[in-house]
């Protein structure tokens, strides 16, 4: 029996024995096996103290004696059994920060597409039209943050060399930040107002479903654009449509959507001031490299303290 067992399931397209090749080189003294075939992951599961991966059924973990700590290979939990996690005292972590220099990279990169007009000039190739457009300058700009954390940090650390007015939003704005103003989901309309660039970063709960709704598109000026790597029902579908519809807003990037998969025939796709990727702004190469230190500090700490709790990225359940 294995003491890791890493389930079956790849992330982004990439072959999950790359995954195990990383914590294999990383915890040499620790048994890792994957879990190929759903009998086989049952059969693992049972004696395993590790489980990492993208899921995990209640009633896998309801066969999980020996469990310790299920490890996420998404940033985002709550998907997860977490009722069933926290009755078994198994100790949850994430993947918190193995997307932090990518996502933020998306999300820079479709501010500057918009600023430099990069979609007007594709249309303007596919057409083979030769004539010039409008453009603006990013640098100037008021860039605003909704969520301080990893993947936000390395945003507004990217952002930096732009010479950009920063501002964040966050659930606790006592708490600071690195941008040049804080405030709390509260204080959203205030946060908008007059910035350019809107980036949403932050984890999808209570607090911040439709965060983004009909008066924040109202209260943002026409000239703003909104780029969504957070999660989909953040932002009010309906009202983002009819922001779009009414030249509310500039333009939108959206990474994740409300519903995802984004239907054939949603109208988000037809605009031409939209763009639109596949929940891939996550993808980087070094995702299991990345992922792998998180793993083996966590296991390696709950070595050294007989404790599988105060880990890197754990969540309180």
């Amino acid at each position: 029996m294995a003491d890791i067992v890493v389930t079956r399931y790849d992330v982004h397209g990439m072959p999950v024995d790359q995954y195990v090749t990383a914590l294999r080189e990383r915890l040499p003294e620790w048994d890792i096996a994957v879990a190929e075939t759903p009998e086989s992951e049952r059969d693992l599961i049972a004696d395993a103290t590790v489980l990492t991966g993208n899921d995990v059924s209640p009633e896998l973990v309801d066969t999980a004696d020996s469990l310790q700590l299920f490890a996420g290979t998404y940033a985002g939990y709550d998907h997860l059994p977490l009722s069933e996690l926290a009755d078994r005292d198994i100790a949850l972590t994430t993947a918190s920060g193995v997307h932090g220099p990518n996502v933020a990279e998306n999300v820079v990169g479709s501010w500057l597409a918009f600023a430099r007009g990069f979609f007007t000039a594709r249309r303007h190739q596919r057409d083979h039209v030769w004539q010039s457009f409008h453009t603006d300058d990013f640098a100037g700009s008021r860039v605003c943050i909704v969520g301080l954390g990893e993947i936000g940090e390395a945003i507004v650390d990217r952002v930096q060399g732009f010479d950009v007015e920063t501002v964040g939003v966050r659930y606790s704005p006592e708490k600071g930040g690195p941008t040049d103003e804080v405030y709390g989901f509260d204080d959203i309309h205030e946060a908008v107002a007059d910035t350019e660039y809107v980036g949403l970063a932050c984890p999808l709960t209570d607090a911040t479903r439709h965060l983004i709704d009909t008066e924040v598109f109202e209260t943002m000026p026409p000239s703003a654009v909104l780029t969504n790597v957070a999660r989909g029902p953040v932002v009010d579908t309906d009202a983002l449509v009819s922001a779009l519809q009414r030249n509310h807003i500039d333009g939108a990037a959206l990474d994740v959507t409300d519903p995802e998969p984004l239907p054939g025939d949603h109208p988000l796709w037809d605009f031409e001031n939209v763009l639109i990727t596949p929940h891939n702004a996550g993808h980087t190469p070094s995702y299991y490299e990345r992922l792998a230190d998180i793993v083996a500090e966590n296991v390696q700490r709950a070595e050294r303290t007989g404790e599988w709790d105060g880990l890197r990225n754990q969540i309180a359940l």
